[in-house]
């Protein structure tokens, strides 16, 4: 089965984009896995999981709102597409629409805040909870090196636009995950991608959630796939998260920074697939 992308409307009047990656055996039953980016990341910044992870399972590969080729309407206009219940019944919905009673979720960076709380409400819907380069929350200090030197992070992408961002961004330690010039070129130009408005929009969204309350309720398998190099959170933070969930794995994984789905990949696949096969 080749790609497929789509489009889904929402009962919120919203839309997402998703990609869905399937070359498992037709004759055969399959989990399915789902793919959620962090800020600024949408769907193609998995391209290089698909070949790992589909030929087993069925992996949707998803654009949160505001971001990718999902709908991107300004806070100020629609402030009811950026709550906390609007995002998760989203993601419940994409999964209401897509047959799905049950999936693996991979959260990256903030959507793994998305997962953890997710995963705290809506237990049913999930066979196991991974985070990647995840943090609880985002604190003042975050948003204030997110800000690239502006009055707040939002007011950084409404400024600089979501390309004038990705570029400021890039110059901080522990963030881009290669110096490569090519990977460098074609980051910047997905990150372009972006509605900046969306970011901006998302980014206020993003700076009033905190996953902290939630981790002690999570009973679904749980795997953490920590950063040693992140600019966002820190190997002891992410212990801590492990500490509180009962039955939950923590595999380090050496990264040049923030972005190990990007430049330590295999060896995140890895622990995925292991993650996965026990159990």
């Amino acid at each position: 089965m080749n790609p497929t992308r789509s489009i889904m409307l929402h009962p919120s009047g919203e839309t997402t984009h998703y990609i869905v990656d399937d070359f498992t055996d037709p004759w055969k039953p399959r989990e399915t896995i789902l793919l959620q980016g962090g800020f600024a990341r949408h769907s193609a910044f998995f391209y290089h999981w698909v070949p790992a992870l589909s030929r087993h399972y069925k992996v949707i590969r998803r654009d949160l709102r505001g971001h990718g080729y999902s709908s991107a309407p300004p806070l100020q206009e629609k402030p009811d597409a950026y709550t906390l219940d609007t995002i998760l019944n989203e993601i419940i919905d994409t999964l209401d629409q897509l047959g799905l009673e049950k999936v693996h979720y991979f959260g990256e960076s903030t959507s793994g805040i998305l997962g953890e709380i997710l995963a705290a409400r809506f237990p049913e819907r999930l066979l196991s909870l991974t985070i990647c380069s995840s943090p609880t929350h985002l604190p003042q200090g975050t948003q204030d090196f997110l800000a690239m030197g502006l009055e707040s992070w939002p007011t950084a992408c409404r400024k600089l636009g979501s390309r004038g961002w990705g570029q400021k961004l890039a110059e901080l330690p522990g963030t881009m995950a290669s110096k490569d010039c090519a990977y460098r070129k074609w980051w910047l130009d997905q990150i372009s991608i972006n509605s900046s408005e969306g970011l901006a929009s998302y980014a206020e969204f993003l700076s009033t959630i905190d996953s902290r309350q939630y981790i002690p309720k999570i009973k679904v398998p749980m795997l953490i796939l920590a950063p040693t190099k992140s600019a966002a959170t820190k190997l002891e933070e992410q212990y801590a998260i492990q500490k509180q969930v009962e039955n939950c794995t923590l595999v380090e994984i050496n990264g040049a920074g923030h972005e190990i789905i990007m430049d330590a990949a295999s060896e995140c696949q890895t622990a995925y697939l292991k993650f996965l096969g026990d159990l």
